[in-house]
């Protein structure tokens, strides 16, 4: 018998050189935007906020909202109003994309969307993101072949919570909802499509019968027929969701409702995220979270100056108005927000008269607070919210104070 002669050593080494090679290549060709099982998803959430109060009042929501409860789900959340940042190079860091009020508007953009969605990743988007009335469609791609609507044709007003069928409980977004689920306020949309004849859509979620009619001006509102509210395209790791559109009284600029008041859609927005990441599985619900004014020393509310946004802007006593500036998120994790920023201890200061102020979110002690027997304690400092003076006159500043029962310490949270 004649044995088989052993492969040179040069053989082996090139061989060897090969196998490495192909490893290589492998790694290179797999797309960066693949979420792994053991890696925080990352979110790129981009926006507007520049058109309609309503639509502004959801982006600062979902600002403040999605980034409350990223840790707990396993995903961190970007978000800018800088749509240049849709570049295959940006998108290559996120294992999801959303889209709040709009959709990318310049062909750079839209070229880099729509390979990124192609070469398989996801997309999140609400309400206005899809809207399009131009004839025909000014990007035909996204309105026709990924969304599938075609042009905007109608919509209900005013804005209002309703009831939704769960159209595929099969998804792993609707995994563990009830047949029906009660939405948050929005207006709503419809389509020039029939989406349930076009076989690459699979509607989540729907108006259910019982829900009509739907809007309060008589002049816009659903009596009957069929309107689609959550849908999947089947090509893609897509969902669309209708809502995303606050009801306001437009001559305060207040908001008048919360996308995020409904726990079961909040849940199906979580599940919607994961899915679309590569991952999937029922989740609990997050919370609804209270919002509304915060009730203090002589009736007043608390107020930011100036209705600022800005870092450092004055939080302060001032008559309720009912405005943004007096509108406050008690979130699960402690933090009191408004206008997209959390009430802040200055400097995170722990000294007698040190102010409050709004700034970015960090999630530190200094913006943490706590309700105990009426007061508000500070987290960081373990002092007391404090009407200064104490005075409850206009523009009066907040600040820490050596916890006690006075009035000027006593605040009533919305619930």
């Amino acid at each position: 018998m004649i044995g088989s002669r052993p492969a040179a050593p040069w053989s082996r080494t090139l061989i060897r050189l090969l196998a490495l090679f192909a490893v290589v290549l492998g790694f290179q060709a797999a797309p960066s935007h693949k979420a792994q099982a053991d890696s925080v998803v990352k979110v790129l959430a981009l926006y507007d906020g520049t058109y309609d109060a309503a639509h502004i009042s959801f982006v600062h929501e979902a600002n403040t909202w999605f980034p409350q409860h990223a840790a707990q789900y396993g995903f961190s959340y970007t978000s800018t109003n800088d749509w240049s940042q849709l570049n295959t190079a940006n998108l290559a860091k996120y294992q999801v994309v959303m889209f709040l009020d709009n959709y990318p508007q310049t062909a750079a953009e839209r070229t880099a969307f729509q390979t990124y969605m192609q070469n398989g990743g996801g997309w999140i988007g609400f309400h206005v993101s899809a809207y399009n009335d131009a004839v025909p469609s000014d990007w035909s791609w996204y309105h026709n072949t990924f969304l599938g609507t075609g042009t905007f044709k109608s919509n209900s007003w005013g804005p209002t919570a309703e009831t939704l069928k769960i159209e595929d409980p099969n998804h792993p977004a609707t995994a563990g909802l009830p047949s029906t689920i009660t939405s948050s306020v929005s207006e709503w949309y419809s389509w020039q499509n029939d989406l349930r004849q076009n076989p690459a859509i699979d509607i989540l979620a729907s108006m259910d019968q019982s829900t009509f009619p739907i809007g309060t001006d008589p002049n816009q509102t659903w009596y009957s027929g069929y309107y689609p509210i959550v849908w999947s395209n089947r090509n893609y790791k897509m969902v669309y969701n209708n809502f995303g559109h606050n009801a306001m009284d437009y001559s305060t600029n207040t908001t008048l409702s919360s996308t995020f008041a409904s726990a079961q859609q909040n849940q199906l927005l979580i599940q919607e995220i994961r899915w679309a990441a590569g991952q999937s599985g029922p989740v609990t619900p997050p919370p609804a979270q209270p919002t509304g004014a915060i009730h203090g020393y002589g009736g007043k509310c608390v107020d930011l100056a100036a209705a600022s946004s800005a870092n450092g802007a004055a939080v302060q006593l001032y008559d309720c108005n009912g405005t943004n500036a007096q509108n406050w998120t008690v979130a699960s994790d402690g933090s009191l927000q408004a206008l997209g920023k959390c009430m802040d201890v200055t400097s995170a200061g722990t000294a007698n008269g040190t102010k409050v102020q709004l700034y970015d979110c960090n999630g530190s002690a200094a913006q943490k607070w706590t309700s105990s027997g009426g007061t508000l304690v500070n987290a960081g400092s373990g002092k007391c919210l404090d009407a200064t003076g104490p005075s409850s006159a206009n523009g009066t500043r907040l600040q820490i104070w050596t916890c006690g029962t006075s009035a000027n310490q006593q605040w009533t949270l919305p619930s």
